[in-house]
């Protein structure tokens, strides 16, 4: 299910506040997290119920292993379990996301034929993957408490970070459902969460769905683009993928709000980063946490010597390029931010130091150019984009694009108000202005957690809520999935 559905707004989120706050009310306090965890299988499976069981298996073998080793004093034996616990959380990610990307490159070296599985990537089992794998391992360090299996079901499935995260620490969590204190409606809270959650939509309805129309028409002819357009295109998708995120986690962050929960922040303006490092301390944070507590510093982090950290490094992102996805393409992006990362520090030991704006600008430019292998098909998609950026010529912006952005609702209703005109005349003038735009707002305005945080209701931003929530509702006649669902 989507947060930028009908069925969300309408029914199932409405449904879950009131069970949620009416059993709590009623005392019904363990009742309330298993119709919480019922209502969040019913939020993942809605889309497939196929995806549902593999979850459900997950929660189920992760618990057994996690309890099994309680029990244990013997190092051995919590090693034993240690290692079964990572087994399967890595082999059943393994088996669903790269099994096939694994054989496609085996029989392509070997010249065999294996035949493929063609399986579909259950929805965010990358994320609850990994959260629960952090469990294992935190279990495994004796830092976990006795939770009981509803806590944890809860914990795992809880749906506003089930599909696109944040990746959030049990510690974070169920310590807050068992918080009697949040078991009651707080309308300053409310007030809050649906601030945020209606900015958070706007975002991914209004902005990132209408970079995504310029986006897929320059990527479906990618031979056809001059630099114009190439340049536009490739600036569309960072912007898209940008607003599509930042939304994703304004939305789950106004949610969690709503229902006295707070989720760790996972977005936090990162295109004004002054470094690439900077800028994974600020995109996804929770995955950047994540990376940095279970691999960086288990490998050694920055304590065995500047070589052995500069290849830590390097792995860190490898792994955060394959977790990303089973293509060549996610493997070169996390090579690329790895480099650029290596080189930046050996840049700060050198003393090498420049202006704070020159920074800002290479940053963003290195991690726009970086995100075409996000969204091309293959390597040779990405070097024909930027072959064409580099060699195209400057020149009118291919027709498709302009003409994919002139097709949305907002467009259509500039043409009828008078400025049809000047659109036919300069159809490239809007999507570059709407582009230039966006662009300022991700430099220069507060996020939105920091907005939620300092929030005092007016009469103005009760407006503004109402009028962005009525906006978006009436955008929803395409419904589009969010980015990093194919993550």
């Amino acid at each position: 299910m989507l947060f930028n559905s009908y069925i969300f707004i309408f029914l199932f989120f409405p449904l879950v506040l009131l069970g949620y706050y009416g059993l709590n009310h009623a005392g019904r306090y363990k009742a309330a997290l298993i119709f919480l965890t019922l209502m969040s299988f019913w939020f993942y499976g809605y889309q497939n119920i196929y995806y549902l069981p593999i979850l459900i298996f997950s929660i189920l073998f992760n618990y057994a292993i996690t309890s099994a080793m309680s029990r244990f004093s013997a190092a051995k034996w919590r090693r034993l379990c240690l290692y079964a616990g990572f087994a399967f959380n890595i082999g059943i990610l393994f088996y669903f996301k790269y099994y096939d990307f694994f054989l496609r490159n085996l029989n392509m070296v070997f010249k065999t034929e294996l035949p493929l599985l063609h399986l579909l990537l259950p929805l965010g089992i990358s994320f609850y993957t990994f959260q629960q794998l952090s469990y294992v391992v935190d279990s495994y360090r004796g830092e976990c408490e006795g939770y009981g299996f509803v806590e944890y079901a809860a914990y795992v499935s809880y749906f506003p970070q089930l599909i696109a995260g944040p990746i959030v620490y049990h510690s974070e969590l169920i310590p807050q459902f068992r918080d009697i204190a949040r078991k009651k409606p707080d309308f300053h809270n409310m007030s809050k969460g649906l601030y945020a959650f209606s900015l958070g939509l706007a975002k991914k309805v209004l902005l990132a769905d209408t970079f995504s129309r310029m986006v897929n028409a320059g990527y479906d002819n990618i031979s056809s683009l001059n630099t114009s357009s190439a340049l536009l295109v490739m600036l569309g998708y960072s912007l898209q993928i940008y607003f599509d995120f930042s939304g994703y986690c304004d939305m789950a962050y106004g949610i969690g709000y709503l229902m006295n929960i707070r989720l760790p922040r996972n977005f936090n303006s990162p295109y004004r980063s002054q470094s690439v490092s900077e800028f994974w301390d600020r995109w996804h944070m929770t995955l950047t946490r994540f990376f940095t507590r279970y691999v960086y510093i288990p490998l050694g982090g920055n304590r065995k010597g500047q070589a052995r950290t500069y290849l830590n490094v390097m792995a860190v992102f490898l792994v955060s390029g394959l977790w990303h996805g089973a293509n060549w393409t996610f493997i070169l992006w996390g090579v690329l931010h790895g480099a650029v990362t290596v080189g930046e520090r050996m840049a700060g030991k050198l003393r090498l130091r420049l202006p704070q704006f020159v920074r800002v600008i290479f940053t963003f430019t290195f991690v726009t150019f970086a995100w075409s292998l996000f969204r091309a098909d293959s390597l040779t998609d990405a070097c024909l984009l930027w072959k064409q950026l580099f060699t195209g010529g400057f020149g009118p912006v291919y027709e498709p694009v302009t003409a994919a952005f002139q097709e949305t609702v907002e467009m259509s209703f500039l043409y009828h108000a008078g400025l049809g005109a000047y659109m036919t005349r300069f159809p490239w003038l809007l999507p570059a202005l709407f582009t230039a735009a966006c662009l300022g707002c991700c430099f220069y305005l507060p996020n939105t957690q920091d907005k939620t945080e300092r929030l005092k209701l007016t009469v103005p931003k009760m407006l503004v809520v109402v009028l962005l929530m009525l906006w978006s509702i009436l955008s929803l006649s395409e419904i589009s999935e969010f980015l990093y669902f194919n993550f």
